[in-house]
């Protein structure tokens, strides 16, 4: 797994903007007068959100101020966590899971796709600058490994194959439809679930 550092390149300003300003108060007034610090980690997920999948410097500065809290602080939470992005990563972030489940099941050739098509190392924006990719740890979904997560949504019970095509569709700006790429519904075994049988959506 690469090492996250923030990019070379870095914006001068960053505010939010009128929605992410209304979600970043909404979330400070939850919290008792002098913990407004506690809301640092979702401060930082709006601002990656409004600033096309990471954040910049400036982003942790504002906060900072936001929150009437040392800047410092807030570039220790943004650098100690891999859920925040320090440098573009384009339109379409691709994680993959390389944890033992989704290794044993075959992650490493979902790792191949990607350096085929988005780039050969991680972290490394692809030609068109739209996607990159990265291994990571486990993202809780290892009964439908191997799987990857793009953006917000998952793509499960994967092989080099359906990961390509996949790839192909986010080169070419499209969103592909999430969920197992075998057909499953949620978690359900393999060859269909033969409990439960008279719930719907169990």
């Amino acid at each position: 797994m690469s090492l996250k550092r923030p990019a070379k390149d870095q914006p001068e300003n960053f505010e939010f903007n009128s929605s992410s300003l209304e979600a970043a108060k909404n979330i400070v007034s939850k919290y008792p007068k002098g913990k407004q610090q506690s809301a640092v980690m979702a401060l930082l997920y709006i601002a990656q959100r409004q600033n096309n999948n990471w954040i910049p410097l400036a982003a942790m500065k504002y906060i900072a101020k936001f929150l009437d809290m040392p800047y410092i602080k807030v570039y220790e939470v943004a650098t100690f966590y891999t859920m925040y992005n320090l440098s573009p990563v384009g339109n379409f972030f691709v994680q993959v899971c390389t944890t033992t489940p989704c290794m044993i099941r075959g992650a490493n050739k979902l790792v191949e796709a990607c350096k085929e098509k988005i780039s050969e190392n991680e972290c490394e924006l692809s030609n068109d600058k739209s996607c990159s990719w990265m291994e990571v740890e486990c993202l809780g979904a290892c009964v439908n490994a191997p799987m990857m997560q793009i953006n917000d949504d998952y793509y499960e019970d994967l092989d080099k194959e359906k990961t390509l095509k996949i790839l192909d569709k986010i080169l070419k700006g499209e969103t592909p439809k999430p969920g197992s790429y075998r057909g499953r519904v949620n978690n359900e075994p393999e060859n269909n679930r033969k409990t439960l049988m008279d719930l719907k959506n169990a």
